[in-house]
């Protein structure tokens, strides 16, 4: 059993949820600790431990996201991730807004080379 101070807040998760819903092709991974979406073996979105949504992007799309919303690099686990953009509250709220962003992200991953999985 885990502790819900380890799992994402209810109510994030269920605007991340709601914004996946509105693109077929992503779906979600992982589960109430780190849930995320990925695009062959490529992490493209995660909501962090705290509620955070971050979206990877090319830096041009990520500069003009961070000025557009005055948000700045995610930052989770104490490692500031580079190619990801913070997603403000008001953002994650308004899922008709933030899925043009969902859908750079998504197009962003398909041009990063396939992840190999490593056998044990």
């Amino acid at each position: 059993m885990s502790k819900q101070s380890d799992q994402v807040p209810a109510d994030k998760l269920a605007l991340y949820k709601r914004l996946l819903d509105a693109h077929p092709e992503i779906e979600l991974k992982g589960g109430l600790k780190l849930p995320y979406t990925s695009y062959q073996g490529n992490m493209f979105s995660q909501l962090t431990k705290a509620g955070v949504l971050g979206l990877r992007m090319g830096k041009a799309e990520r500069n003009a996201f961070i000025a557009e919303f005055d948000t700045a690099l995610l930052e989770t686990y104490g490692t500031v991730m580079k190619e990801y953009a913070a997603a403000p509250d008001c953002l994650l709220e308004d899922t008709e807004r933030l899925l043009p962003y969902l859908e750079q992200s998504y197009a962003y991953a398909k041009t990063l080379k396939p992840q190999q999985r490593k056998r044990k």
